[in-house]
């Protein structure tokens, strides 16, 4: 096989680390948004495309030119349109970021338990206020992939009571002292932190519901890092103004971003960021690794790892 040419829209410092790590081919620098590749390229990096509010639903002109694979940057697929996966083999990011996201998840926890940043005074008007402890509280997990296996390990590190749900039909990976909930009734009922880890697919949009909710622990504090679209919105504004829900922490929403004047940036037990739990001043070091043995896996021509599947929707 000759040498490959991979396009990628990784930053300029990561595609120097490809250059560096795979000195017989050749990377090219493609800008964030691009999607016309005027090189003939093997592979093509490519990252989300249609994010804040942008869609583009017609693929560019020759797609998918002679590529013979796509890589995905990120681990879900949501934010590329379909015509993506009408070409060659995709393979996504799944993992790479999870221990990002998942010590986000976690300080997400500890910021609800000891009150920050409120708890910070900026004059001599000084009240003491009784904390949460972590330790022997029950952190929930919907969705046990890459992102909930690495919190659960963190968080029983740290002496919670872990309480993990996945999908039907597939065992929680066995992390010993993970208790398994039977359904998604009992891990609201049970979890005093609850974070939504699961990919978004047609079979869990919308599944987070007044129903589910209705079930939660007095007092749970939500967290969503996953998908805006797992969770009703309206029907967590309701919750959280009957106090059956005591604090919401969302990473992601449904749009990205909200509409201005969107209640949820507005209400006071409501704490949103911007989509940014898997964003590290790192890099990409977890996801050139995993690329670079991928590449291996394609020059060698054996079956390359994190393949998408759409029909499952990951």
């Amino acid at each position: 096989m000759s040498r490959s040419i991979i396009a990628s829209q990784l930053d300029t410092q990561a595609n120097q680390v490809l250059r560096e790590r795979l000195v017989d081919h050749e990377v090219i620098d493609i800008p964030f948004g691009q999607l016309h590749v005027d090189v003939p390229a093997d592979i093509f990096i490519l990252r989300p495309v249609n994010i804040r509010g942008q869609r583009v639903d017609t693929p560019p002109p020759g797609w998918p030119w002679n590529l013979k694979w796509v890589q995905l940057v990120s681990s879900g697929i949501d934010f590329y349109p379909d015509w993506v996966f009408q070409g060659p083999p995709v393979t996504s990011g799944k993992g790479a970021n999870a221990e990002h996201v998942a010590e986000f998840a976690l300080a997400l926890v500890f910021a609800a338990a000891k009150q920050l940043p409120e708890l910070w005074v900026k004059d001599a008007d000084w009240r003491l206020t009784p904390l949460a402890p972590v330790r022997g509280r029950t952190l929930g997990i919907l969705g046990f992939g890459s992102i909930g296996q690495s919190l659960a390990r963190k968080a029983q590190a740290l002496g919670l009571r872990v309480l993990a749900l996945s999908r039907p039909g597939h065992p929680i990976a066995e992390i010993p002292g993970v208790e398994r909930a039977a359904d998604l009734r009992e891990l609201f009922a049970d979890s005093d932190h609850l974070v939504l880890a699961a990919p978004l697919t047609p079979a869990t949009r919308g599944l987070i519901d007044r129903q589910v909710l209705a079930h939660a622990r007095p007092g749970l504090h939500l967290i969503n890092i996953a998908r805006g679209g797992l969770l009703d919105q309206e029907a967590l504004l309701d919750a959280l103004d009957s106090g059956l829900i005591a604090r919401a922490s969302l990473d992601v929403t449904e749009p990205e971003p909200l509409p201005a004047g969107h209640a949820l940036y507005h209400h006071p037990r409501v704490f949103l960021s911007p989509h940014t739990s898997a964003i590290s001043e790192d890099g990409y070091p977890a996801f050139l690794d995993a690329f670079i043995a991928n590449f291996h896996r394609y020059r060698e021509q054996a079956p390359l790892a994190n393949l998408v599947d759409t029909a499952r929707g990951y």
